[in-house]
């Protein structure tokens, strides 16, 4: 919930700082030692934090890393399917994909035609660009709020990148 005097951020800035995110995010290469990596990364944090998510690290097609922390549900995984399914259709994050169609007041059926069942645009899957490769996987956390389970995820690949999360992390809001 917003603070009293907080005045909510309209979508097109965090939509344009996940466009950033996602130009800045890539890795000079990826293979089973970085999914590995980022994967633990992930875990420490939400260990760390006592967050109760599920964590999967992905090349399309191939399950690379999956952790289901105490707290964690039987739906997690489902909820990691379905937006790792978003990634890879459409190359951009779950939640810019999700805030983009709010934005236009659509859905992903209305709009393209994806039922429900096999995609979820909610915050928490991530694109994994490789550079000179392009986008060869997906990063995914669930079992947070949408925007808390991309942030974990972007925070992970902020470690993984040498990057200063504190210039590319969303602000705190309250949608």
């Amino acid at each position: 919930m917003l603070g009293k005097g907080v005045v909510p951020l309209p979508i097109s800035d965090d939509l344009a700082k996940l466009a950033l995110q996602e130009q800045a995010l890539v890795l000079p290469h990826f293979d089973c030692d970085v999914a590995w990596r980022i994967g633990t990364t992930l875990r420490d944090l939400a260990l760390q934090r006592k967050l109760g998510v599920a964590i999967d690290v992905r090349r399309f097609g191939q399950p690379l890393f999956y952790c289901a922390l105490e707290g964690s549900t039987p739906n997690n995984p489902e909820w990691v399917r379905r937006k790792s399914n978003v990634v890879a259709h459409f190359f951009r994050s779950s939640y810019a994909v999700g805030l983009e169609l709010r934005q236009r007041k659509t859905d992903l059926l209305e709009k393209h035609g994806l039922p429900f069942s096999e995609f979820a645009a909610h915050g928490g899957s991530f694109p994994i660009r490789v550079e000179h490769a392009g986008v060869i996987g997906s990063v995914t956390v669930s079992g947070l709020p949408q925007r808390d389970d991309h942030e974990l995820v972007v925070e992970a690949l902020c470690l993984e990148t040498r990057q200063d999360y504190a210039t590319l992390r969303l602000p705190a809001q309250d949608w």
